[in-house]
C-alpha cells in the first residue's frame, strides 16, 4: 500500500469589494476593453478596511474544514502560501493557527510568490507521506492590493485579493495512477530571471515597496515552463493528456492559460477559468480556483487534475491529483 494525501474539502474567501475594469478608466490612460484583451480580467476583489492575507486565510480554511466535516482538533499542520504577510514576522500561518483557536501542531509560511500554492501542496505531500502530519491544512493567502503602484497600468489592473484552502488527509492507496490523492509533483526555480518579477521593497530599503514586472519576459518564460513542469509531473504518475479531467491553472493571464493548454494538447473546454471574476490572486489563485471549481459542480471525486504556476524567482511547479 501506498501513502497518499487526499483532498478532503476545499473552501475560499473573496473579499466583499468588487473592483470592476471600468473603475481604473478614471485614474489610469486604460479601458475595460484594454484590460481585458490583454489579460481576460473582467473584474477583482480588494481587500477592505477589516481584510488582512491572515483574516482571509481564516476564513478560506474555515470553509475547507466545513467542507470535509472537520474541526481544527483533527488538523495537525497548517502550511500558508503567501507573499503578503501581515507582518514580516511572526508568520500569517501562526496567525491563522490562533484564529482557528489550534494549540497544538505547527504552522509555517511558504513563499514562492505566484508558485506559492504548488509549493505549499508539494511539501504538506511531503509531511504526509513521511508520516509527520495526517491532516494538513494548505492555504494560498494574498493582498496583493497593498503593494500596487496605482500609476502603473500595466500591473496594477492585473491582481487582487483572496484566499482558498485545502484539507489534505492521509490515506492508503494501492500505489497506481487510480489512487485518489497527490500523485506526484514537480518543482523548479531559477534565481537568474529575478528582474523580471519582484517588489522593490524590503529591509534593505526600508520601505514595504511595488510589485515590479516586465510582462512580455515573464509571458516568454511562462507557456515554456508551465507545459514543461506540467508533463514532468504528469509522467511520474503515469498519466497522460488524455487522462486529464481539468487543468487548474495559476489564473494569471487568459492568453498564458490558453498558450499552456495548447502546449499541452488539452482543449480549453477542459480548463477552469477564474481569472475574468479574481484577476491574479498570486498563490491565492489555484486554491480559489480549485473551489470555485467544485463550487460549479465542474470538480468531482475521481477527477484527475493537473494545477501549475510560474511566479517570481522565477519559480515554477506542477501538482497531478485525483479528487
Amino acid at each position: 500500500m501506498t501513502l497518499r494525501a487526499v483532498v478532503r474539502g476545499v473552501g475560499h474567501y473573496l473579499p466583499a469589494r468588487v473592483v470592476e475594469n471600468s473603475e481604473f478608466e478614471a485614474t489610469l490612460e486604460t479601458t475595460d476593453e484594454w484590460i481585458r484583451a490583454r489579460s481576460g480580467i473582467e473584474r477583482r476583489h480588494f481587500a477592505t478596511d477589516t481584510d488582512t492575507t491572515s483574516s482571509m486565510a481564516t476564513a478560506a480554511a474555515q470553509a475547507a474544514l466545513a467542507d470535509a466535516g472537520m474541526d481544527v482538533d483533527h488538523i495537525d499542520a497548517i502550511v500558508l502560501a503567501t507573499s503578503t504577510p501581515d507582518l514580516t514576522f511572526p508568520s500569517a500561518a501562526t496567525m491563522v493557527q490562533a484564529q482557528l483557536g489550534m494549540t497544538h501542531g505547527f504552522a509555517f509560511d511558504i513563499q514562492a510568490v505566484c508558485a506559492g500554492f504548488v509549493y505549499a501542496l508539494t511539501n504538506a505531500n511531503a509531511l504526509i507521506v513521511s508520516g509527520q502530519a495526517k491532516r494538513v491544512l494548505v492555504i494560498g493567502a494574498e493582498t496583493f492590493s497593498k503593494i500596487m503602484d496605482w500609476t502603473d497600468r500595466a500591473t496594477c489592473v492585473l491582481f487582487g485579493d483572496g484566499a482558498g484552502a485545502l484539507v489534505l488527509e492521509a490515506q492508503e492507496g494501492a500505489g497506481t495512477a487510480q489512487d485518489r490523492g497527490i500523485l506526484a509533483t514537480d518543482l523548479n526555480s531559477d534565481g537568474r530571471h529575478r528582474d523580471l518579477l519582484y517588489v522593490d521593497g524590503g529591509v534593505s530599503t526600508g520601505t514595504s515597496g511595488y510589485l515590479r514586472m516586465q510582462g512580455n519576459q515573464v509571458f516568454r518564460h511562462a507557456v515554456e515552463k508551465l507545459a514543461s513542469t506540467a508533463h514532468t509531473a504528469m509522467d511520474r504518475a503515469g498519466v497522460t493528456a488524455d487522462d486529464v479531467t481539468w487543468i487548474v491553472p495559476h489564473q494569471a493571464n487568459i492568453r498564458i492559460i490558453q498558450g499552456t493548454a495548447k502546449k499541452m494538447k488539452v482543449p480549453m473546454e477542459r480548463v477552469v477559468v477564474t481569472v475574468q471574476d479574481h484577476g491574479n490572486t498570486s498563490a491565492a489563485s489555484i486554491p480559489l480556483a480549485l473551489s470555485v471549481g467544485r463550487a460549479r459542480g465542474q470538480i468531482k471525486d475521481g477527477d484527475l487534475i493537473v494545477t501549475e504556476a510560474i511566479g517570481g524567482g522565477l519559480a515554477w511547479g506542477a501538482v497531478v491529483l485525483r479528487w
